[in-house]
């Protein structure tokens, strides 16, 4: 995927590049922490990181029937994804879970903290799980910024536009002096609104105080649909 397959026609056409390589561990658990802005960012950051990212995905990627269902599982596999299921509290537990043991495995972690792509290009409020994972794993988070992947691959497009995509990685935060104090929700919280930050000076998004998730559903009150904002 990265070299033969699917690399070269990204390269030719997006044109990516990256800087702050030298920020991410040659080696060991770390966590790769993203702003979310397409389905894009999954396949550049991957690409232009010269070790396997792997991402935890939802399940329903690896469960198709059929010659679809087959290509789908080798495809997203290909992009060392790995499935989980998101469908209960039991579930996302189970998510963590896979998250840690693959951090202590060695492994470098690709994570969104927003939880879902931004529906507007803003920076929205992280969700603690990468917090805990950090944690209990013992690993230093690194801070990513894409841009340009929503130029790419707006919401809602079928097709890829050439645009040119850059990725920005800043220096890992270190978070050890909180070792054993993973479970603490006021510690992850804090832990959390930290990455969030950080990757709102690298970025300059806007920062909304809600989760992304709230803002896109149909039933959203005035009040969520406009939450408070703080200037990047």
């Amino acid at each position: 995927m990265k070299w033969v397959l699917l690399g070269p026609i990204l390269r030719l056409f997006f044109r990516p590049s990256i800087q702050g390589l030298e920020h991410v561990p040659e080696s060991g658990g770390a966590i790769l922490a993203s702003n979310h802005l397409a389905v894009a960012d999954s396949f550049f950051l991957p690409l232009m990181v010269p070790r396997r990212v792997t991402f935890l995905a939802k399940r329903e990627y690896f469960t198709g029937k059929g010659v679809k269902g087959r290509f789908k599982r080798a495809f997203f596999g290909g992009l060392g994804q790995v499935p989980i299921d998101r469908s209960s509290a039991m579930a996302a537990q189970a998510a963590l879970d896979t998250g840690v043991r693959l951090l202590k495995e060695g492994k470098l972690l690709g994570i969104y903290p927003e939880g879902t792509r931004s529906p507007d290009g803003r920076l929205y409020k992280g969700k603690t799980g990468v917090a805990r994972m950090a944690l209990e794993a013992g690993v230093p988070v690194v801070p990513v910024v894409m841009v340009g992947t929503d130029r790419a691959n707006p919401i809602g497009s079928k097709m890829w536009r050439p645009h040119k995509i850059r990725i920005v990685i800043g220096p890992p935060l270190d978070f050890s002096r909180y070792e054993g104090l993973g479970g603490d929700r006021f510690i992850e919280r804090s832990i959390t609104d930290e990455i969030m930050y950080t990757l709102m000076e690298m970025s300059g998004q806007e920062y909304v105080d809600v989760y992304a998730a709230k803002v896109k559903e149909p039933q959203a009150t005035p009040s969520t649909a406009t939450p408070e904002r703080k200037a990047a």
